[in-house]
Parts: structure tokens; sequence; C-alpha cells
């Protein structure tokens, strides 16, 4: 029989993928390219012996490994290539198939050309994690079957054989993932967008012109809803060559979702914009702390409004969610002092946002390794805000550089001493000795935590076990 007959639907049966990264999008790209009829080959730059078990559970008829390295002749016989969030686009690899016409491609644009299902796409620089769980959690209470995924949670391909027309895919996506994509979800939003991962994408510019890819393919029955209060994100709706919709904390907005006098409204039915709103909630159901967290709110909303989601549905999740793990995220309350985990900020805006957050003094952890991100405004925030920075990682040092110019800058400011140590457990111990009652300690890096983490949720992970060891 042959592989036509064998796998008669998908246009990949019987071609040869390769997929660089044997990370999480790698593995589920190494398990489901065989059930279409690919033949697969992961290749990743650890060597055998760090990926046994990887190995162990992959390994058949239909998928190969390569590990150790990238080598060319990997693309001798290679019709496709995947290519993992986490994996830069300029290896020679990458470089050497787009020279030859080898098409390169992702898991998440994979599953959006064969997804059945509407799909809400979520991308921005921060709070695009809330915003997405939220709206699935709206999804949730208003009776569809949804499914949450992405750049978070689980990687969506496993899913695709049980998704069905009438279902809901609510799916985050980088711009690591953006930058490769030719396919855009039908409702899309972008949040914000500010200085991040630039050492990734090299200039704000570039980085820019990842995140658009989530509308730009859109047609113009599809929506697409930008955080109007952002400069950059209201300056990109402007080539949006769909319907238009917006949120804000600042101000009306003709369709989507808004806030005004500490209600929460939402646009209704397909009314001519500006004309018909009704109240989802008062600001004092949100129960995450921030004004960043009313605009994932409202961002929430105004993308539930576009899949013609319930108010009662949105009303109901939000005052049910109290978060996302890692995102300031309290640990434990310690004689007076409150623990709080925000390992996700990964950038120096992040943390801002969480500094704000907080009225009460606060001990910041901030460190890490540094995505070549400004942290001058993080700075004159810390000296207003903190009594104490303790700069810990690998860029520790250079941000206590930040800390002490912006303290120069305002000798009468509240804070009264920054130190570096090695690692996060050191900062925990020197926070845990200066802290007084009434007191935060907020884990809010600002750098991302490679330089001894695999990721920001390992980091989180250990900042809490760290802490629970003395609070309980």
């Amino acid at each position: 029989m042959s592989e036509s007959t064998l796998f008669p639907a998908d246009p990949l049966a019987g071609k040869h993928v390769v997929v660089l990264g044997v990370a999480r999008q790698g593995q589920a790209l190494g398990r489901w390219l065989p059930t279409v009829g690919a033949r697969v080959t992961l290749s990743d730059q650890r060597p055998a012996e760090q990926l046994s078990e990887v190995v162990a559970a992959l390994a058949g008829e239909r998928v190969s490994f390569a590990l150790g390295g990238h080598p060319l002749e990997l693309l001798d016989d290679c019709d496709l290539l995947c290519v993992s969030g986490g994996v830069p686009l300029t290896l020679p690899i990458v470089q050497e198939a787009l020279r030859r016409g080898i098409p390169v491609t992702n898991d998440a644009q994979l599953f959006l050309e064969r997804c059945p299902a509407v799909v809400i796409g979520i991308t921005g620089s921060a709070g695009k994690t809330t915003t997405t769980v939220l709206t699935g959690e709206m999804a949730r209470f208003a009776g569809r079957r949804t499914f949450v995924g992405g750049n978070i949670g689980e990687v969506l391909l496993d899913d695709l054989p049980t998704i069905t027309p009438d279902d809901l895919v609510v799916m985050e996506l980088s711009s690591f993932q953006l930058e490769l994509m030719t396919i855009s979800p039908p409702v899309a939003a972008v949040l914000n967008v500010t200085p991040n991962h630039l050492d990734r994408h090299g200039t704000m510019e570039a980085y820019i012109a990842a995140k658009s890819h989530i509308f730009a393919h859109q047609g113009t029955h599809d929506i697409a809803i930008f955080g109007r209060d952002d400069p950059v994100a209201r300056q990109m709706s402007r080539s949006a060559p769909g319907r238009l919709g917006e949120f804000s904390m600042r101000e009306r907005v003709p369709s989507g979702a808004f806030l005004e006098s500490d209600q929460v409204l939402v646009t209704v039915g397909d009314s001519a914009p500006g004309t018909a709103y009704e109240v989802v909630c008062h600001r004092s159901a949100i129960r995450l702390r921030g004004d960043h967290n009313v605009l994932n709110t409202l961002a929430a909303c105004a993308l539930a409004g576009a899949a013609h989601l319930p108010v009662e549905a949105m009303r109901r999740a939000i005052e049910s969610f109290t978060g996302v793990e890692h995102r300031l995220e309290t640990v434990a309350v310690v004689d007076g002092v409150t623990w709080v985990n925000d390992s996700i900020a990964t950038a120096p805006e992040r943390a801002a946002a969480a500094l704000r957050s907080y009225s009460e003094p606060v001990i910041l952890l901030a460190g890490g390794r540094d995505k070549a991100l400004p942290w001058e405004e993080l700075a004159e925030l810390a000296v207003t805000r903190c009594r104490a920075v303790i700069c810990f990682g690998e860029f520790g040092p250079q941000v206590a550089e930040h800390m002490e110019r912006a303290r120069r800058r305002q000798p009468k400011a509240l804070l009264e001493r920054v130190e570096i140590v090695l690692d996060l457990p050191a900062a925990v111990v020197r926070a845990r000795a200066l802290a007084q009652p009434g007191d935060v300690v907020l884990l809010s890096p600002g750098g991302t935590s490679y330089d001894a983490y695999r990721d920001f949720a390992e980091r989180g992970q250990h900042f809490r076990a760290l802490v629970r060891a003395f609070s309980e």
C-alpha cells in the first residue's frame, strides 16, 4: 500500500521534515509529524547522552536523530525545515535552507494551517500569558470546549486530531514564532510592543515586524485587537487589513473594551461602532494587582467580544481569576513580609510594571542575563519604590551600576542600599535579613533566567522552594 493511500489527507505525507531543536516544540513535532505520514529527523546541538529520554520516547520507524550539531548534510534530503522557537534564524543551516529554497516553518504555522476551529491569537511584549489564560477561562464559562496553548502550556499540535469546528482555540504567539509565519489567526491581538528580545531580533524595527505577522495575513472579515494606550500597537493598527478593535484604560473605543468610571465596558453585538456598550464588572472585581493587569483584563474582554462570548461569561471568569504562576504570585507572608514571585519579568519594562503594582516598600531582587534592553526607567522607578535592590546573577553588577547612578540623581529617594550577590539563593538570604514587617520582597528580575536556569519557570520554582523552606 502506498504512502498516499495510508496518509491521504496531509500534504506532508511522504515528505522528509528536519526539525531543529528538541525541546517542547520539537518533541511535539516529533510526535505529530509521523501521524500525517512525514519522515522526521530531529536535530539538536546537545549530544545524545543529554537527550536519552527524548530519544527513547520518540525513536521509531519514521523518526531519526542527528544530535550534537546541525550538519548541513541534513538539507540534502529535506523537503521542509521546522525551527523551534528558541532556535535563531541566523544559524548556518537555516540560512542555507533559505538559500536552497527549502521552506522554513514552525509548529504554530503548521497548526494554524490545519486547525478547523476559530483561533484567537495573542501577542505582546508583556501580559500575553495572563490575557491568553483569562480569555480561555471566559470561553469555558461560556460553555465552549476550549484549547489554550501555543507559546505556553501544551503545544497545540498534540490536540489537533481532536479539535472540531465548534471548538475555540486561544493561542499565545511569541515574536520568535511569528517572525516565520505567513498565516494569521482570524482573531488576533497585539497588546503592547516595548523593547524586548533585541538580542534575538537585532533592532526594534525587526521586532515590530515579527509581531505584525499576527494580523498581517488576515482577511477583510477577520478582526485584530490593539492596545490603544500603547503607542506602537496603536501605530501598528493602521496597517491591519481586517476589522479593528481596541482596548483602553484612558478613553472610549469604538469597538472593543475600555475602563470608564472604574467600570469595565465592552461593545456588544454587531451594532454600529461606538453605539452600544455593556458593563462587564467594576474594576474592584479584578483580583490581579496593577494597572497592567487591568489592561490585560480589558484585552481579554475585547477578544471575548470579538468571539461573540456572552458578557456574563466574561464577568464570571474575571471574578474567579487569580492569575498565572510566576506572575506577581504571592508565595508566602512570613513575619509580616510578603514574598512575591514575578519571575516572568524578563525585561526591565515588566519589572517596572510589577513595582508600580505595590504601594508598600519593596526589596527588589533583580538580575539574571541581559537582553540588550534599556534599564534607565526601571532604575529611576526603583529608587522611589524600593528600600533595597539586591542584584544577582550574570548581569547583577551592571544592574547595580544602573541603580547607583539613579540613586545619585535622586539622593533623597527611598532606596537605602544596593547590594550584589552571586545567585538567587544568596539574594533570598540577604532579602530575609533586610526585610521588615510591611515590606514586599519582589523577585522581578528584568533579565532572562538563562545564566542559571532552563527558563523563567524553573527560576520561579526555585524561588518558591527557597521561600517555603523557611516559611514552613
